[in-house]
């Protein structure tokens, strides 16, 4: 569980929070009008969380390349909806 803070409170003790992040391993959330504005976070901590992100992100990366391409029948139709066809009208001006 984070302390939480708020925000005026925390610029007086911002060297007692840093201390407290560094030295007692706690986390801190700043609050404004009681609700979480920032937090504060050991180095170690956001290293941790940076590393998951990358982990998460290579994840999903591999789910999705392992997903083959699907391929319709000879002489099928694929339909993705009325984004998918654009007619261009005589003098429309994106396809200039």
């Amino acid at each position: 569980m984070a302390y939480e803070i708020p925000v005026t409170q925390a610029r007086a003790e911002l060297a007692e929070l840093i201390n407290r992040v560094v030295y007692g391993g706690e986390r801190v959330v700043v609050t404004r009008h009681g609700k979480p504005l920032v937090a504060f976070v050991s180095a170690a901590d956001l290293q941790r969380l940076e590393a998951e992100e990358v982990e998460a992100e290579e994840r999903v990366i591999s789910s999705v390349s392992s997903i083959g391409t699907a391929r319709s029948a000879q002489g099928e139709r694929r339909s993705f909806g009325i984004a998918a066809e654009h007619h261009p009208r005589a003098g429309d001006e994106r396809d200039a």
